[in-house]
């Protein structure tokens, strides 16, 4: 096992892998930009080293000053968390070259399946049910051959970045006549969002959920499925509460197309923690692409399987085997996430600034994954979220009543947060009832918005 790990990110995945280590008696080492010194993670990690400005392209992507930051403190291994280097092949590649152990994937790996096109292959090779598409990429300069693309799928289609993620480097075309000029703009898009103007095109499902299967595998030939995850209440592509098991999905459906994943990483040969996305509709599961990380939504899956995943990815990581077969896992109750940003809770505009009160919810089943604290003052320089509030019950309707206590009983002053949101959802019907699509969401908020608009012009 490893002696010390430094952890290359921030905010509250900062502090749950600082907890993971400290649980298994290991020394943790926190970066952090100058705008994060105050920040409880750095506060309770046995040492800390800053790398740089606010600016993320100064600090938590800077890999020579990670790098370094490992070397002057004997950090044995470096966890990346989810987003900035998380999933950038050339970041793995330079921690393992510079004698350091990468807490995920091999780098080749994490570049077979970050091009989509690749991934899609690999996926459809190991039997991964996938949307229906284009075989490989998209011709450069022949028009003609795309149209017959488009037309062999059948319209709508959407045509993605191979290189994409995060809901950027997306168009979905709905007649011929919109086809080529969507494909241009589009492969411009991708060429200075992601350096790679490869695209691919896909059938555009028009009422799909998300649904997710969480993997676990070893540097030994073993690899499990870990359950399942609905994330389908989205806004532009970002997941605002998950919820694990999925509702209303036939638990037999989610074994077979759970062992497919867990094949599918045994063939390619896969280490660590990952999450395949499907979009899932007409009972019909199709694979969009795999996160090779530990998700934001990762609680969730912990609750229901009693699976530490962060400890198994430092284990797995550390040459052990997994503790753990198929056989052991066993899903029970349910577990509901919402993600607590500082923004408008209706504006969805940010609000950062210094935090006057805080106060967790507390009682059975109930967890809060957050970095934030009375007097805290949240950065402007990146992504909102301050914490995750998750509730687990025996039963689905259980989760949702708790989550609601909890949301009732969480006190943030000094910024706005979304917490208002959350507690609308909550009593939402056809949330309730389950199996909303990813548009729901978003259809929901501007019917709220029309109601708001309408009530502010009669007064």
């Amino acid at each position: 096992m490893f002696e010390k790990i430094l952890i290359a990110n921030r905010g509250e995945i900062a502090l749950r892998v600082l907890r993971a280590c400290r649980e298994l008696g290991i020394k943790t080492v926190a970066v952090h930009s100058e705008a994060d010194t105050e920040a409880k993670y750095v506060k309770l990690a046995d040492e800390s080293v800053c790398i740089g400005p606010a600016p993320s392209a100064l600090s938590y992507l800077n890999v020579p000053a990670i790098i370094s930051a490992a070397e002057v403190t004997d950090a044995e291994a470096i966890h990346p968390g989810y987003g900035f280097l998380s999933e950038n092949a050339d970041f793995a590649e330079r921690v393992e070259q510079s004698g350091f152990v990468f807490i995920g994937p091999r780098p080749e790996t994490i570049r077979l399946m970050g091009d989509k096109v690749s991934a899609k292959a690999a996926m459809k090779a190991a039997g991964v049910p996938c949307v229906p598409g284009s075989d490989g990429a998209l011709p450069e300069n022949d028009s003609r051959e795309i149209i017959r693309i488009a037309k062999s799928i059948g319209y709508p289609v959407i045509v993605k970045a191979a290189g994409g993620g995060g809901g950027r480097g997306m168009r979905v075309v709905h007649t011929e006549a919109a086809l080529l000029n969507a494909v241009s703009t589009t492969r411009t898009e991708a060429q200075a969002a992601f350096g790679n103007p490869m695209l691919y095109m896909e059938k555009f499902l028009e009422n799909p959920r998300h649904v997710e299967i969480q993997i676990m595998a070893d540097q030994h030939g073993h690899a499990v499925y870990l359950g399942d995850r609905d994330c389908s209440m989205q806004r532009r592509h970002q997941k605002v509460i998950e919820e694990a098991p999925a509702p209303g999905i036939d638990r037999k459906q989610i074994a077979t197309i759970g062992e497919r994943c867990a094949k599918a990483c045994r063939k390619i040969g896969y280490r660590g923690a990952g999450t395949f996305e499907f979009l899932y509709e007409n009972g019909e599961f199709y694979f969009i692409e795999m996160n090779t990380r530990v998700q934001v939504e990762h609680p969730v899956t912990e609750f229901v399987t009693g699976i530490d995943i962060i400890q198994a990815q430092i284990r797995v990581a550390a040459g052990e085997k997994l503790r753990f077969t198929q056989r052991d896992i066993v899903s029970r109750g349910h577990a509901v996430e919402c993600r607590i940003n500082a923004e408008d809770p209706f504006k969805f505009t940010p609000s950062p600034g210094r935090i006057i009160n805080w106060h967790a919810p507390g009682g059975p089943g109930v967890r809060v994954d957050s970095h934030a604290y009375a007097g805290y003052a949240v950065p402007s320089h990146y992504d909102s979220m301050i914490g995750k509030l998750i509730t687990y019950g025996d039963t689905r309707e259980q989760a949702i009543r708790r989550m609601l206590i909890a949301l009732s009983e969480m006190s943030v002053t000094g910024i706005k947060t979304n917490i208002p949101l959350h507690q609308e959802l909550m009593l939402d019907t056809h949330f309730i009832k389950g199996g909303t699509s990813i548009h729901y969401l978003e259809e929901r908020l501007d019917d709220m918005n029309g109601v708001k608009k309408a009530s502010e012009l009669q007064r």
